[in-house]
């Protein structure tokens, strides 16, 4: 029996009449192209929208928006891809209309417009508001790190630059005493050489400087780490270690599991990025009481005080207990006697308020340096309520850097109140299934755990495109895809 046989390569054949016929009418390149047209990519911020009067034609941006969202979703975030998919890949040849732009071009795109990329991805979160894709009672907050393009080695934090300037300078005298004795007793170091000792030394030297250079930076911006591949990416510990990344943010609705909004952000933890992330989500869903869900790394009393004031219901895994934070006087409760206490830093007054309802001022720095400020109050002597972090001398401490303080103290008309949290069971319940989910498909699924581009602003616009690929796929099972395209039309 003989096997299935293709045609001859050198017989003549009838291709389809267009390329259109290729293109079956529930395939999502059909979304992508009229998601992109429906947009007014000049109000948006991306550049050259509208072509120049005069000089050479460059290539329309709505063309190139549509080449990386095709890319983005089939796992091509290459530009050098992309440009090969242009010449070989029939749906792209039918999305860009067979145009062939070179990987420089393609590039030049994604760097050029990543601030107005974002405005893209928000642009598609209101669409589907209006379409009901979201439920705007319930998003899970949650963070991720993405490894940067920058290794270990070429990451330093202030104590490693000083352990290295100290063995340096350990070797240099090492050298230098060995260069005395050269001199002192040639008949017992005639093997060696004064030149290459003094070589040595000049190499370590200059290093010895660099590193001096380097920690003086950090000293003068107030950083504890420099990356010399990507400035602005930091050493974070992950899942699988440490590791050279990036903290994203992100925020998803419980309805469909659509990302609302993301940030990313280069610090090491998620201590203090539940009020952004909450705020944001509130405003671009239009709904200001909205619950949020987040894991126990999200689980400080400051940032809970604040969304609790902006009307957001905070429900942070571990959070039970109770806190007092600043209120009109017409809301001003009376103070109960409490154990569990949680303090609230209120950084605009440079002041904490402790659980009974105090007002506690700065007292001292614990170095020069930075990283920890001290704020006592002779009520806390006089207190019984046992909630400080030094039981001892009763001292609250908080964690921050020296630049965010000032001496300045002010408890003027100040009024609390005490409110009680209590995360519900029910709630919490659901953050994992909310928030694991998008992390894991744009890693797994989409092969997007790392980051191409360099630079805060540039890899916003890369998750920019990330998250609107990750919203669309979303919405495509949800409403179909010629469904969707009829409802963007």
């Amino acid at each position: 029996m003989a096997y299935i046989t293709g045609l001859n390569r050198n017989q003549m054949v009838l291709f389809p009449e267009s390329l259109d016929e290729y293109i079956e009418e529930e395939n999502p390149v059909r979304v992508i192209d009229a998601f992109v047209n429906s947009l007014e990519l000049s109000v948006l911020g991306i550049k050259k929208a509208s072509p120049a009067d005069t000089g050479r034609p460059p290539y329309s941006p709505y063309d190139m928006l549509k080449l990386y969202i095709y890319g983005y979703m089939n796992k091509i975030r290459s530009s050098r891809r992309l440009e090969t998919e242009t010449k070989r890949n029939v749906e792209v040849m039918w999305l860009m209309e067979k145009l062939t732009p070179d990987h420089k071009t393609i590039s030049r795109f994604r760097k050029d417009n990543a601030s107005a990329l974002k405005n893209v991805f928000r642009d598609f979160v209101k669409m589907c508001l209006g379409f009901g894709l979201y439920g705007r009672e319930l998003a899970a907050i949650d963070g991720s790190k993405f490894k940067a393009v920058n290794s270990t080695d070429q990451n330093f934090s202030q104590k490693e630059l000083a352990e290295r300037i100290k063995r340096l300078s350990a070797r240099i005298d090492e050298y230098m005493q060995t260069l005395n004795k050269v001199d002192e007793e040639d008949a017992k170091y005639e093997k060696v050489s004064e030149v290459d000792i003094k070589e040595v030394v000049e190499r370590l030297s200059k290093r010895k400087i660099k590193y001096e250079r380097y920690l003086e930076e950090l000293a003068d911006n107030e950083e504890s780490q420099k990356s010399l591949t990507d400035a602005d990416a930091r050493l974070m510990k992950g899942a699988k270690g440490f590791d050279v990344s990036y903290n994203v943010q992100m925020s998803v609705d419980s309805k469909y599991k659509l990302v609302a909004e993301f940030n990313v952000t280069n610090e090491g933890n998620d201590m203090k990025q539940l009020t952004e992330m909450a705020i944001a989500t509130a405003e671009i869903l239009e709904a200001p009481n909205i619950a949020t869900v987040a894991d126990t790394g999200y689980n400080n009393a400051s940032e809970i005080a604040k969304c609790i004031e902006k009307g957001i219901n905070p429900q942070i895994i571990g959070s039970a207990g109770s806190l007092c934070v600043p209120c009109e006087p017409h809301e001003a409760e009376k103070i109960v006697s409490h154990k569990n206490g949680r303090a609230v830093y209120v950084k605009e007054r440079d002041i904490i308020i402790c659980p009974m309802g105090h007002v506690l001022p700065p007292k001292h720095y614990e170095n020069k340096d930075k990283r920890a400020v001290y704020y006592d109050n002779k009520a806390c002597s006089e207190c019984k309520c046992r909630c400080t972090e030094s039981p001892r001398n009763k001292t609250f401490i908080v964690k921050m850097k020296k630049s965010e303080f000032t001496k300045d103290f002010n408890a003027d008309n100040l009024h609390v109140k005490q409110i009680q949290i209590k995360p519900s069971r029910k709630i919490t319940d659901q953050r994992k299934e909310l928030a694991e989910h998008p992390f894991g498909t744009i890693k797994r699924a989409m092969n997007a755990g790392y980051v191409l581009t360099k630079g805060i602003k540039n890899v916003t616009g890369e998750f920019s495109l990330v998250f609107l690929v990750y919203n669309l796929k979303r919405a495509i099972n949800v409403l179909g895809a010629k469904k969707l395209i009829s409802m963007m039309i």
